[in-house]
């Protein structure tokens, strides 16, 4: 599978957008830098003007023009125009570093690799909200089973899933279990790849094939992101109960909890639980209000803690005094969404 003038086109890569053709600029230009005739690129256009065609004419791209309504359904569209061995998809909104289809597709050269991805963090010129909410994605803990920041230790890992913004598959395996799940509106990329490796083939990670990815900047549209993600990875589990991990049912419950916590605080509270002469021992008299006021604030405070150890232990390239901390912020945000 060497590239250079040329070779033979075994890759298609396929980009998904909408209504973003600045930020996709940016992906056209870094991938075609790499071009050496061993991939093409086909650009997925749901856009409701012509400036993404405008730019793929520009640049030469090749573009379908596509009126799906979700990710899945545009990437199912750009599957069917695939005459090569191997699909790669990515976002809109990336940095694809120099030799990055070369490096996913080099593995295919296992036949065991049906498909292979790798880990993907905020780029390094976002804004500081930006790495506070990928050192938020990439926590070792409180995430609920995401994968955007995995990075384990060795060459090349087994996986069940890897992010649909940095992912190749065989283009036979795609076919074979039917691309994704038409109208899928989220959590696609985890539909396919559990439909996949329930077929008996095998997903990998490489841990060095890092994709800068650009995350919200804002605490506002992450939380919406964020919501985003429950909602859609609520509707993957229930179409397919073994994708669930224990994690989610307490993100699914936090909002209830944490009310409950809330409200007993302050109960306890007002009814003289938190009275200074109760605080720092565990002398006296444990009354149902000092219970109530005392074990709540530990246990939102051993919540907090865990939130802070799971950034610092985290994978995020962007892990910082400053980022770790502002994790009792980001990811209780993120569990309320």
């Amino acid at each position: 599978m060497e590239g250079g003038v040329g070779a033979e086109e075994v890759a298609t890569v396929l980009v998904p957008t909408m209504n973003n053709p600045e930020q996709l600029e940016v992906v056209l230009r870094r991938l075609l830098e790499d071009l050496d005739g061993s991939y093409s690129v086909l650009v997925i256009d749901s856009s409701k003007d012509r400036r993404t065609l405008d730019l793929c004419n520009e640049l030469g791209v090749k573009h379908l023009e596509d009126q799906s309504l979700s990710r899945a359904d545009a990437c199912n569209n750009g599957i069917s125009k695939v005459t090569t061995e191997f699909t790669l998809f990515t976002d809109d909104d990336v940095i694809p570093p120099h030799g990055w289809v070369g490096n996913l597709i080099r593995w295919f050269e296992d036949e065991e690799v049906a498909g292979v991805g790798g880990p993907n963090f905020a780029p390094e010129d976002d804004p500081w909200l930006s790495k506070c909410t990928d050192v938020a994605f990439c926590a070792k803990v409180m995430t609920a089973g995401t994968r955007y920041g995995a990075r384990p230790d060795g060459r090349l890992v087994k996986v069940n899933h890897n992010p649909g913004v940095n992912v190749a598959y065989r283009t036979s395996v795609l076919r074979e279990v039917g691309g994704f799940d038409e109208g899928a509106i989220g959590a696609e990329d985890v539909l396919l790849d559990s439909k996949i490796t329930k077929s008996g083939y095998s997903l990998f990670l490489d841990p060095t094939n890092v994709m800068p990815h650009r995350r919200r900047p804002l605490l506002r549209p992450m939380m919406r992101q964020i919501r985003n993600y429950g909602y859609v990875r609520r509707l993957a589990i229930h179409s397919d109960p073994t994708l669930r991990s224990p994690m989610h049912l307490f993100v699914e419950a936090f909002p209830l909890v944490a009310l409950a916590g809330l409200l007993s605080m302050a109960y306890g509270a007002i009814m003289g639980g938190a009275n200074l002469d109760l605080w720092f021992t565990l002398d006296g008299e444990w009354s149902l209000q000092r219970i109530l006021f005392h074990g709540s604030l530990g246990l939102m405070s051993l919540y907090l803690a865990l939130c802070v150890f799971g950034s610092a232990l985290g994978t995020s390239p962007h892990r910082s005094l400053s980022t770790v901390l502002a994790s009792c912020i980001s990811i209780p945000a993120a569990h309320l969404a």
